[in-house]
């Protein structure tokens, strides 16, 4: 019987799964596909002689991620690779607004579309430079983010209070009107918002925005040299090192709880995989809590304490999650 059952073999749950085998849990991935990875993998679809990468490519937030660089990945083979230029969006005129890793480089580009531009994605880095590290670190702590929350709230004060909040909770497209008076800037923002699924007219797709534009500043948008199933291959191959077990095509259909506790999995294939100290789910909040997971147990989530790792790559609680 593993201490761990983690539902779901995307990136987020095989990297919970390392995290919990590295405190010496024995653990054992379920994945409903008959390959891990989730959206991070890569297939030969287009051409036999090409690597394509049918769902996400390229990778700002593992790259800043203090937990994923514990992981030390390059042992099991994984290396990244950046573009010469972070990203470009072209106009059909010729123009190309294009994000470098070097701020000025962005700034100069940018003038050539209007004048000041430039001086206000300056700006905007300036205030990345204050509040930036503060703020990735909330991302990488676990909820609520108490320390580094208060630490960012003192630093958001410092640059410009209100006024800087104000702009991170604005729809990217009224904040590129209020910053730029060219195509250049909007483009580079409208851009990065769209790659978190959000809208030009999001309340809050601004933030975001800014939050990408700036990685892409202070670490790039790599991506692993051979696809991005490189980055999921060095994952399990990672777990499997230190004796984690994954199991692909068993789809898990429910949680089995007894006594107000996560006891196990069950799967599609009537098999109870019993867990003794957690249950993790990788998967969607609907699927969990309104789907076929949930649906079957009659108990409150608070109760049950089960795991959900599909809101991003973080490192799990202290807490045995029952």
């Amino acid at each position: 019987m593993p201490d761990a059952v983690v539902i779901g073999a995307g990136p987020n749950g095989l990297v919970a799964a390392n995290v919990l085998a590295d405190a010496g849990w024995s653990v054992e991935v379920l994945e409903a596909q008959q390959e891990p990875g989730g959206a991070v993998r890569s297939d030969r679809g287009v051409h036999p002689d090409y690597i394509s990468d049918p769902f996400s490519a390229f990778y700002p937030l593992p790259a800043v991620s203090p937990v994923l660089a514990c992981l030390d990945l390059a042992a099991e083979g994984l290396r990244w690779s950046h573009a010469p230029c972070v990203l470009a969006h072209p106009l059909r005129d010729g123009r190309c607004a294009v994000l470098e890793r070097r701020v000025q480089e962005t700034a100069l580009g940018l003038e050539e579309f209007a004048s000041g531009d430039g001086h206000a994605w300056r700006d905007m880095y300036e205030a990345w430079g204050r509040v930036g590290q503060d703020l990735v670190q909330a991302m990488f702590t676990p909820f609520p983010p108490v320390r580094s929350g208060l630490r960012l709230a003192a630093k958001l004060r410092a640059a410009g209070g209100l006024r800087l909040a104000r702009k991170l909770a604005l729809p990217v497209r009224r904040l590129g009107d209020e910053e730029f008076r060219g195509e250049g800037g909007r483009l580079l923002l409208a851009g990065n918002a769209l790659h978190a699924d959000l809208a030009p007219e999001a309340v809050g797709s601004g933030g975001f925005r800014w939050l990408m534009s700036m990685l892409g500043h202070s670490h790039g948008f790599p991506v692993p040299v051979g696809g991005a199933g490189a980055l999921t291959a060095a994952l399990v191959s990672r777990l499997e090192h230190r004796d984690g077990a994954l199991r692909c095509g068993e789809r898990a259909v429910s949680v089995v709880v007894r006594g107000g506790r996560a006891m196990g999995v069950r799967t599609a294939g009537g098999e109870t995989v019993s867990a003794r100290r957690a249950v993790l789910a990788d998967t969607s909040a609907p699927a969990l809590y309104r789907g076929s997971l949930w649906a079957r147990n009659t108990c409150r989530p608070a109760s049950c304490g089960i795991w959900s790792a599909s809101s991003g790559i973080s490192r799990p609680s202290r807490s045995t999650g029952r």
